[in-house]
């Protein structure tokens, strides 16, 4: 590959910020969090001890500031593993390519991800309102499969290869897991599990208004194969992760129990409760 990137390739607006997120390099920290949507972002940032940017376009909210004395971003991605291949890329193309020349560097950068999200569990012993921490996660949505050199393998992926039905959807499958040093943040959660990212939120989360879904007990099947939850973000995080060298974690606040037709009572005190728990954890 050529070290100097085309204008076609790495898009930029008029001030030099990259496309999509309309940011420069400066406008981000070391620390980010992941939230899927734009409202959330104000939700975390009022918890800061100071905000110095705030920045959106599109779905794409951006708030940085500092907390207890450590500098953090939080950010919107908007919904879907489309959506976390333009913020993936975006993020690593702000602290690992000279954006006015259009080079890489020479020094790598690796950025801390905390996605803070929500789920839905296929478990039946899971409760709701509870932390749920993304070990393993197999991804539906074929992302990866347009990525030349990713290539995963683990236990997990191969008994869940092994056992999958679905011949169809198998060719879409991937697999990766979190960056088990960020563990150490979470050790508390309730639960850490093995979680599933789908493509859409109806059919393939096995929901039928007039359309009806390839198996009306996919979600039993899965949660056979060791599935914990499910969402529809975090594959693509950690598998472009791994392929760009940054280190990432996912912890959802499961609101609802779908085996067992539960939803929490309350999901914005569940929203509050989730924001407090993971910044509380990350900067101490």
């Amino acid at each position: 590959m050529l070290n100097k990137l085309a204008a076609s390739e790495l898009v930029l607006n008029e001030d030099g910020s990259v496309y999509h997120l309309n940011l420069l390099p400066e406008d981000i920290a070391d620390k980010i969090i992941l939230v899927g949507d734009p409202d959330r972002v104000a939700k975390v940032s009022m918890y800061f001890d100071k905000v110095e940017i705030k920045k959106n376009k599109r779905e794409f909210y951006t708030h940085t500031g500092t907390l207890r004395g450590e500098r953090i971003t939080v950010m919107s991605t908007g919904i879907g593993t489309e959506n976390i291949d333009i913020v993936m890329n975006e993020l690593d193309a702000l602290v690992n390519i000279d954006l006015k020349n259009k080079e890489f560097k020479t020094e790598h950068k690796s950025l801390e991800l905390f996605r803070m999200g929500t789920c839905g569990s296929v478990n039946p012993d899971v409760q709701v309102d509870n932390m749920l921490v993304t070990r393993n996660v197999v991804g539906l949505d074929g992302l990866m499969h347009f990525y030349q050199d990713y290539n995963f393998e683990n236990e997990f992926s191969r008994s869940f290869l092994e056992k999958f039905p679905y011949e169809r959807i198998k060719p879409m499958l991937y697999f990766s897991d979190w960056a088990e040093e960020l563990g150490e943040y979470y050790k508390d959660a309730k639960y850490h599990g093995n979680t599933a990212t789908f493509p859409g939120f109806y059919a393939p989360q096995g929901r039928q208004l007039r359309l009806k879904a390839v198996d009306d007990q996919f979600l039993e099947t899965l949660n056979d194969l060791g599935i914990t939850n499910f969402e529809m973000e975090t594959s693509a995080i950690y598998a472009l992760s791994k392929l760009l060298g940054h280190k990432a974690i996912t912890v959802n606040n499961v609101i609802a129990n779908r085996r067992r037709g539960e939803f929490s009572a309350d999901h914005h005190a569940s929203e509050k409760n989730l924001i407090t728990w993971v910044l509380d954890r990350i900067i101490k």
